[in-house]
């Protein structure tokens, strides 16, 4: 076995690695990368593709044509749509959102339905830096208040909808401890470790380790390595037996220097990554027995 033991693989299968494919983002844009989907037409073509290439997943945040974040239910609902007729992958929707009411997510998931959702474990400063200009690009408050992670895991619960655990920062994995104790929460649970950005945890394999040391046991994982920190991280989760997420979201270079030609080149890379250690990535069907989706 290439992975380092079975207290760091937790839930996870040993010989499969779920990839996930993040398309589109809500902050990512076409000015900076040509090869973002705006559309759902477009989305569900990358959908496909990275389904091809190796994903299991889709985690997809809904745009408008000229590429501004939108929450309309019947986009989503389009985009679940035009996705399904193209593929079997699994659907993730985000339900992240800096100043939209809590009710309008928890809309799109209770009347769309899609396999799984994502859900934001804590509040933090959520911001980038750039060096060479010495200045914020962005810099926000990412609030995620208890009573709105509950409201938006009950909307999931009650629709069979997968929620996967966002969690930035250590804190973000011992804020699940109080909703598991109030039995809100149906294992096996699955954690995604962000990882990168400013006002979260940073991304240093040793971080993944200390990270991956706060999960439950019976947990899955996945982690999310934002910008030229992706590679590294991809390759240390997956040695360590976890699961893996990719995509113009979080990195637009499949190598330094060499912007991805779209979502599918990066998800080849991944899948690369994981037959070279000796595991096989996970066919949306593995994905749906690992996760616990029914």
């Amino acid at each position: 076995m290439t992975y380092a033991n079975q207290e760091s693989i937790k839930g996870n299968d040993p010989d499969k690695a779920i990839i996930s494919a993040a398309l589109t983002g809500a902050l990512t844009t076409r000015d900076q990368c040509k090869a973002i989907p705006y559309t759902p037409e477009e989305i569900a073509e990358d959908a496909a593709a990275a389904r091809e290439a190796g994903a299991a997943v889709a985690h997809i945040h809904a745009r408008t044509e000229n590429g501004s974040p939108t929450f309309s239910t019947e986009t989503y609902q389009e985009i679940y749509d035009e996705v399904r007729d193209r593929t079997d992958i699994l659907i993730n929707f985000s339900t992240g959102a800096l100043h939209e009411p809590v009710e309008t997510r928890a809309e799109y998931v209770r009347e769309v339905e899609p396999d799984i959702a994502a859900l934001n474990m804590g509040s933090m400063n959520y911001a980038k830096y750039s060096e060479d200009r010495e200045d914020f690009v962005f810099d926000m408050v990412f609030e995620n208040p208890f009573d709105e992670i509950r409201e938006l895991l009950t909307t999931m619960q009650e629709n069979g909808v997968k929620p996967e655990l966002e969690c930035f920062d250590t804190g973000h994995i011992g804020n699940t401890r109080p909703i598991l104790q109030k039995g809100e929460l149906e294992t096996p649970l699955h954690f995604s470790l962000i990882m990168g950005v400013l006002g979260g945890i940073p991304a240093t394999v040793e971080n993944l380790a200390h990270q991956v040391r706060q999960v439950p046991d019976d947990a899955n994982w996945q982690v999310i390595g934002i910008s030229e920190d992706q590679w590294p991280l991809v390759g240390a989760a997956l040695a360590m037996g976890g699961n893996v997420r990719v995509g113009l979201e979080d990195n637009f270079y499949v190598e330094e220097g060499r912007m991805a030609a779209d979502n599918a080149e990066l998800v080849e890379k991944a899948a690369r990554m994981t037959r070279d250690i000796g595991r096989e990535p996970a066919t949306p069907d593995e994905a749906r027995e690992i996760m616990g989706i029914e």
